[in-house]
């Protein structure tokens, strides 16, 4: 296993418990303590991204909007945020899993195999699709996401 995780969160306790957790499963770890920084961080090696919602200067679903122009690795909230509508949030910006503190580690663990299994599994067959998509029509939506979250966060 040489999957590499990026852990977005503002805590440095809760990063270096997943840290230790996931390294200990055999993944490798990239930190990043604010979305900006995981923004600067992320590129293709990433494989996938757990990402806390209550970030300062840019909450986690705006990070998550910004994370999907560059790239379709699974993204998994990890967040005290545990409300229908925060779960909402985080599936309508593009996260694909929804997991809320405190939580446990067997599930932690069990998500993230899931997730890259899943991504592993599927993306030769996102990307056949991609090329048939009609670009103009996933930008609208996009920015139709983008604007709900903005309307609901302010």
């Amino acid at each position: 296993m040489n999957e590499k995780i990026m852990v977005v969160d503002d805590h440095d306790d809760i990063r270096e418990v997943i840290h230790v957790l996931l390294t200990n499963e055999g993944y490798q770890i990239i930190e990043a303590k604010n979305g900006k920084e995981a923004l600067e961080l992320l590129d293709d090696s990433i494989d996938l991204i757990i990402l806390d919602v209550m970030m300062p200067e840019m909450n986690g679903y705006q990070v998550c909007l910004l994370m999907r122009e560059k790239t379709n690795a699974p993204i998994l909230f990890l967040t005290a945020k545990g409300q229908e509508s925060d779960k909402t949030l985080g599936f309508s910006s593009g996260g694909d899993d929804y997991l809320s503190k405190p939580f446990s580690y067997n599930e932690l663990t069990t998500r993230v195999k899931a997730l890259l299994r899943r991504y592993y599994v599927y993306q030769g067959k996102m990307e056949k699709e991609e090329n048939n998509d009609d670009h103009e029509n996933h930008e609208d939506k996009e920015k139709e996401v983008a604007s709900t979250i903005d309307m609901i966060i302010e």
